[in-house]
């Protein structure tokens, strides 16, 4: 796909797990995203972004990988007109045990929804077993086994030992033998024959799942491609801390520390994350290590993400050149809300949280962390091609860090109200730089319609609160091109048109509301820092396949706007 920065374009950014699709069972997976891209292409979106796509271990966050290679087997449409091993039979046979007008309707209910996929798996790896292995599904299998080797033998070790000890992620509770892949081959080699020949088994199936994800993640890219929408996927910052790439590459990682966000004004869900900032406890990277071999698992992770991917959103791009750490993981949290910095520090042998490598107190450090990512940047681009990476850049982004995507011609992401000129005002978004991409909300941040009615409450109170919401309302309208309008108007119709038609209107390369922006919904998918098993599983209330009659003559003005602002 020839991608011009010069061509503006518009998109959409949907989690996956929001989609409800033709064979639905309690999640958005690759028929959905089909479903997607079609209604996308017919709607004058040339691009389509997702969440990460990876394997995700039991809080089922996207950011939270069990490997930066291996897809989630959830994301697998497992019914049989997807999956030639499952007869109509053996899915009638399963799927008949489950509740699933329950799992249709409500919420993502991670739980059941993995446990019937994998059951609807291992019926189909059994039919494969009993199959031909001269057969030419037996002959792409053990081409794909070769194209992938150089990660699956460790993966699908650690995902047979993870079942072996009943999900459990925490490594250090697994026996000394089975906590890094050297470690388990010597241990593999004290077994039966048949204790090994299960194992082996168990291996051959996790590497069957990531086949036939693989394969349809491929026919999902290649059908996007043939519609003109850009496929944009997610590079997460980290991995998790008991995954598959620490007990691949325990050498390359520091698991002492857990990486994060420092306090900002944005995010303030809970007492811990405004006080002492976002604790992702995911290992920091040791880079001087992974320079050793030219940073080769960075190199793999992006190579396997751009064979089902047209563009990747680097995560955090700000933790290339420093990031924000933790001497504790986030299971501690609760010890250290409300103490003060030296009584934080009597817990943890005098470490507190901080940048590494360093913070910019002094221009020398300021000059490191700039060449520091810089140079991390470099090797990622350099991997996944040009015009192919979109740097996440939100937050408290250091002085240096859009100077140096700048020379590096990597797009960044422009959000309105955190735009802003010399003197404080908005900056205008036909100044924005043409490299970037520019949207109201992340699937961090609630949704422009929450922000916009809080924004009104607030026009009700006395004083400065009264003053900023209404600076803030008139600010929009006024990047909008509308400044005639009355900030105390309602946003569902002429507001939530106006305020899209800013994004358009923008200079901006990629112009891309949020689902929920795009239909004025107050859904939200995530509040960072919360706890509790509501964040992810937000699903969108109609099919793929009702939304053109559910919202036609919204779309229609909407494909008007795109070709308007010569996004089409």
């Amino acid at each position: 796909m020839q991608l011009d920065p010069q061509k503006k374009i518009a998109g959409v950014l949907v989690p996956l797990f929001a989609l409800r699709g033709r064979h639905d069972l309690g999640t958005g997976d690759t028929e959905a995203l089909a479903e997607l891209i079609e209604w996308a292409a017919g709607n004058k979106f040339h691009a389509v972004q997702i969440l990460p796509v990876n394997e995700t271990g039991g809080d089922h966050s996207p950011y939270n990988v069990l490997s930066a290679f291996a897809l989630d087997p959830s994301t697998i449409t497992t019914h049989p007109s997807w999956l030639p091993e499952l007869t109509p039979g053996d899915y009638r046979i399963v799927t008949e045990r489950y509740d699933l007008d329950s799992l249709r309707h409500g919420p993502v209910n991670y739980t059941v929804v993995k446990n019937l996929k994998r059951e609807l798996l291992e019926v189909a790896w059994k039919r494969f077993q009993l199959g031909d292995g001269r057969s030419g599904r037996a002959k792409l299998f053990a081409h794909f086994l070769e194209q992938h080797a150089d990660w699956m033998g460790n993966y699908t070790l650690y995902r047979a030992l993870l079942d072996l000890h009943e999900g459990e992620e925490n490594l250090e509770k697994w026996p000394v033998e089975h906590r890094s892949s050297t470690a388990a081959r010597s241990w593999c080699q004290t077994l039966s024959m048949k204790e090994r020949a299960r194992l082996e088994e168990r291996r051959r199936f996790f590497a069957f799942i990531q086949w036939i994800a693989f394969s349809q993640w491929n026919s999902v890219a290649d059908l996007a491609e043939t519609l003109g929408v850009a496929l944009i996927g997610d590079v997460p910052v980290g991995v998790a801390a008991g995954g598959a790439d620490i007990f691949a590459h325990q050498e390359e990682f520091d698991s002492l520390r857990s990486c994060g966000a420092p306090p900002e004004k944005v995010f303030k869900s809970d007492p811990f994350t405004e006080q002492w900032g976002q604790n992702w406890g995911f290992p920091l990277y040791r880079w001087d290590e992974m320079a050793r071999n030219n940073f080769a698992w960075w190199r793999m992770r992006l190579r396997i993400l751009r064979s089902v991917f047209h563009l990747l959103r680097v995560d955090h791009a700000l933790g290339f050149f420093r990031i924000y750490s933790f001497p504790w993981p986030p299971q501690r949290n609760a010890e250290f809300i409300g103490l003060t910095a030296s009584e934080a520090a009597s817990k943890t042998s005098g470490l507190l949280p901080g940048f590494i490598d360093f913070d910019d107190s002094t221009p020398e450090h300021s000059t490191h962390n700039e060449r520091h990512g810089e140079i991390l940047l470099g090797v990622l681009d350099a991997e996944i091609g040009d015009h192919r990476m979109i740097a996440e850049d939100l937050g408290q982004v250091a002085p240096y860090v859009r100077p140096v995507m700048a020379r590096m011609g990597l797009p960044g992401f422009k959000i309105p109200m955190w735009e802003r000129l010399v003197d404080g005002s908005m900056q205008p978004g036909k100044t924005y730089d043409r490299i970037s991409v520019t949207t109201y909300a992340t699937h961090d941040h609630a949704p422009l319609i929450s922000q916009w009615e809080e924004w009104q409450s607030g026009l009700k109170r006395d004083g400065a609160e009264a003053t900023g919401c209404r600076k803030i309302l008139s600010e929009m309208l006024e990047f909008a091109g509308r400044p005639d309008i009355d900030p105390s108007t309602p946003f569902e119709g002429e507001v939530h048109q106006t305020l899209l038609e800013g994004l358009l209107a923008s200079n901006s390369w990629i112009a891309i509301p949020m689902i929920t922006d795009l239909f004025g919904s107050g859904q939200r998918f995530n509040v960072p820092g919360a706890v509790g098993s509501a964040n992810w599983t937000a699903r969108i209330g109609e099919p793929v396949a009702e939304w053109n009659g559910r919202h036609a003559t919204f779309l229609s003005w909407w494909r008007d706007a795109v070709t308007r602002h010569g996004r089409g």
